[in-house]
């Protein structure tokens, strides 16, 4: 793991993540734990590998690589209940969609299966774009706090990081209705690829617009993706900088990078 804390202005954040970290560094994976991992990797790795047997002509963007992804959403919708937040609206590209929206939002395998199967009956709420365009909603209850939240993928029929405004403008209407000032309530989430995340134009739009008075919900998480895909093109060929986050250091955001092959 590696920590991008240091570059922020205000002290008492840089001495709050440190305290945090010290806690965290210690912190000890037990058995049950290291299982409930190993099952959540296995979960997107076995639904990657029935696909591409059962389907292997069919365009999916699987999410091989990084599994890893399941597992850490699903630590930050429980953090996120603990809190008391209510909903967690999420965007996404199209790799991995099909994963998340079985692993994380819980869709019926028997929907998310009759978007491959022609010969199977496609569910009425959801609309005839391509399958890794789709969005979906579900009301998950969190096993460790024993409260549902509700979670929200919207659909991206246009391309890669177009949805992130639009995550971020229901957001902020729902925390409008709901009378949610902090962000308290509401939340959300957006992932990202690395190449996508560096060289398209509206995520630093985004982020510039984060703290601006009518714009702001109170703080993103965003995920990057990076399993070395960027659509063939090597880091050295779509970004001067040293990491395809550090557009984020504009906005004084921390970065954590974490290694995907090491989900403890």
């Amino acid at each position: 793991m590696f920590l991008g804390f240091t570059h922020l202005t205000n002290p008492e954040e840089v001495d709050w993540i440190k305290r945090q970290l010290e806690v965290e560094r210690h912190a000890f994976v037990d058995e049950n734990r290291k299982k409930w991992i190993l099952q959540r990797l296995a979960a997107p790795s076995t639904l990657e590998s029935f696909l591409e047997k059962k389907y292997s002509s069919e365009k999916r963007f699987g999410l091989e690589g990084c599994e890893a992804l399941i597992p850490c959403l699903d630590v930050i919708v429980e953090r996120c209940s603990q809190s008391g937040v209510q909903t967690l609206v999420m965007g996404m590209p199209h790799r991995g969609r099909l994963n998340v929206l079985a692993n994380t939002l819980e869709m019926p395998l028997k929907e998310l299966l009759a978007l491959f199967d022609a010969k199977l009956k496609i569910p009425e709420q959801l609309s005839g774009d391509v399958k890794y365009h789709l969005g979906f909603t579900n009301s998950k209850l969190v096993a460790n706090t024993g409260k549902k939240i509700e979670l929200v993928m919207l659909p991206n029929p246009s391309h890669l990081e177009t949805v992130n405004s639009v995550v971020l403008g229901r957001t902020c209407a729902e925390q409008f209705h709901l009378g949610d000032t902090r962000g308290d309530k509401v939340a959300s989430i957006l992932i990202h690829g690395d190449a996508a995340f560096a060289g398209q134009g509206v995520v630093s739009e985004t982020l510039q617009l984060s703290g601006v008075s009518g714009y702001s919900v109170g703080g993103t998480i965003h995920v990057v993706v990076n399993n070395q895909v960027g659509f063939t093109t090597n880091p050295d060929t779509y970004r001067s900088s040293a990491y395809c986050t550090d557009v984020a250091r504009t906005i004084n955001a921390p970065v954590f990078h974490v290694n995907a092959d090491d989900a403890e």
